[in-house]
């Protein structure tokens, strides 16, 4: 398998669908999107199983932002398309602030 095709990660979310990254997108996501989030796999996939809040995306219904709070006011928020049963990663990153659009599942 070429190594822009292996699965670095998958999660099952609380929504019912699997959320899968790459080895080839996540190196794309911490060398140039998000270069803070580099050796910050665990708590991505954390966000993705475990998370404290899912919004459902204000410009495209099939994408979620899954919000797992670090600490008091800063969350992880990892970004995906739901594609049917399976879903893939569009970008995380740190925040502090919860995007506005419909929340669709909390703890």
């Amino acid at each position: 398998m070429s190594e822009e095709k292996e699965v670095l990660f998958e999660v099952m979310t609380p929504l019912g669908f699997q959320v899968r990254v790459t080895k080839a997108y996540w190196e794309l996501i911490v060398t140039i999107k998000h270069p803070v989030m580099a050796g910050r796999e665990e708590d991505v996939k954390k966000a993705l199983a475990q998370p404290d809040e899912i919004r459902q995306s204000k410009s495209d219904e099939m994408v979620f932002l899954f919000y797992k709070e670090e600490r008091e006011k800063r969350w992880i928020c990892a970004v995906s398309k739901q594609t049917g049963s399976e879903g893939f990663l569009i970008t995380t990153y740190p925040t502090d602030a919860i995007k506005e659009g419909v929340q669709v599942w909390h703890k």
